[in-house]
């Protein structure tokens, strides 16, 4: 197993003194599309800028993809700008189906506070600058701005655009003037940025690329310069759905959402189909141990080695090594071989907090507790036929010791240090806890 925080560590180092920087993004599929070539854009000190719009207060799995390649950008020197959508979080961009609920400026406000909480803890020594365009959109006067930005897009090319062109070809679907203007909204951010910030680079997802070329046209149309852009290929679950709430599948960021426990379970139990892809976008161990460890893990696939590299790594950019330790503890614990015994009293806590629990007197195990009634009322079994059938065909332990018996009983001397762990099968977790 590879430590955390000395991959971390070196590999980070890796991406600016290594390989160029493009090479090193191409190496690890980060780049779909590019407004010109990778090594052009790359090749001379730019400021990036990306753009959240603050429709929650937390970034999840989807968007924490687009922020390291954020941070990378940042380790090989160039500067960062995050722009968060004070206004257009208001508005929203245009979806699949349906107008997006708007937000009101409190909730707005709220969110932007959070956000930016979290970005000083995923870029960690990485500086960055921090901005919401409704410092300036809120000042923005109707007529000079469709003289001296809409005069510039087309409708003949907005309705051409993917999602647009869907929501008006589907029956009962239309588009409100609100979302159609979104477009020229965000190229009027990159122009300002470029104006007040020297932002010379835009990044975002490639469901965005359309949005992010209407800056660069804009600002060589204004301007006369020539700035650029970078699209991210988007990152899928398993099922090969986008990660979002709108998809119901968002793993948050946020300890209040997604505790680090749950974070770290996300990671280690993914199937092994996009395993080598998130080790290149989430991580920052480079290409070469990504496909070492890729190698072991083809020669060994149970040992699940990747699956533990990538959680470690990712659940300790987000929520630092400690965090991360306790996961792993109890996570080796509750489905691993560490006894309960030898668990911190912090891991221990992460444990009862997170696995379900059945917690018995010394009244209830004087003569002996029903392990099947354990089962049903933990919802580990449906019934207690169902729990007899489970323990029949092998599929309880208690402590480690698989049990056979459909009456055993739970008594004091099976709780050591008043816990004991039912496992049913490999997944299925009960803690008995004697109170």
């Amino acid at each position: 197993m590879i430590p955390s925080s000395a991959a971390n560590n070196r590999s980070e180092r890796h991406g600016s003194n290594g390989a160029s920087l493009a090479d090193e993004l191409k190496a690890r599929d980060l780049i779909e599309l590019s407004s010109a070539s990778p090594e052009e854009i790359l090749k001379a000190p730019r400021t990036a800028y990306l753009g959240i719009d603050p429709t929650s207060d937390s970034i999840q799995v989807g968007n924490l993809a687009v922020v390291l390649l954020m941070k990378r950008l940042g380790n090989a020197g160039h500067k960062l700008v995050f722009l968060v959508g004070g206004a257009t979080g208001q508005i929203g961009d245009p979806k699949e189906k349906g107008e997006r609920v708007l937000l009101d400026e409190k909730t707005v406000a709220a969110n932007t506070r959070a956000l930016q909480k979290q970005l000083k803890t995923i870029l960690g020594t990485s500086s960055f600058k921090m901005v919401d365009n409704v410092d300036w959109l809120s000042k923005v006067k109707l007529l000079p701005f469709l003289r001296d930005v809409g005069k510039h897009f087309t409708v003949n090319d907005l309705v051409k655009r993917d999602i647009i062109k869907k929501r008006l070809e589907t029956p009962d679907e239309s588009i409100s003037y609100t979302e159609f203007t979104y477009a020229l909204l965000q190229a009027f951010d990159y122009l300002t940025l470029h104006e007040k910030y020297g932002v010379d680079l835009q990044v975002g997802g490639s469901d965005q690329w359309t949005n992010i070329l209407s800056g660069v046209d804009l600002i060589r149309k204004r301007l006369g310069k020539q700035v650029y852009a970078l699209g991210m290929p988007l990152v899928t679950d398993a099922a090969g759905k986008k990660f979002g709430k709108s998809e119901g599948n968002a793993v948050w960021l946020d300890r209040k959402k997604t505790s680090p426990f749950r974070f770290y379970q996300f990671w280690i139990n993914l199937p092994d189909a996009n395993i080598e892809k998130y080790l290149k976008t989430y991580t920052f161990l480079p290409p070469a141990e990504i496909d070492a460890l890729m190698e072991l893990h083809r020669r060994n696939p149970g040992d699940r080695e990747a699956q533990e590299t990538l959680a470690r790594l990712v659940t300790e950019i987000v929520h630092g090594p400690l965090d991360t330790a306790q996961a792993a503890a109890a996570t080796d614990a509750l489905f691993g071989t560490t006894p309960f015994d030898q668990l911190s009293r912090e891991a221990l806590a992460v444990a009862l907090a997170e696995a379900p629990s059945v917690k018995l007197s010394k009244k209830d195990i004087e003569n002996g507790f029903s392990l099947t009634e354990a089962l049903v009322s933990s919802g580990l079994a449906s019934s207690k036929s169902d729990a007899r059938r489970l323990i029949e065909g092998k599929g309880i332990s208690l402590s480690g010791q698989a049990i056979e018996n459909p009456d055993q009983k739970i008594f004091q001397g099976d709780l050591s240090h008043g816990y004991a762990l039912v496992r049913k099968g490999r997944q299925g977790v009960l803690i008995l806890v004697l109170k």
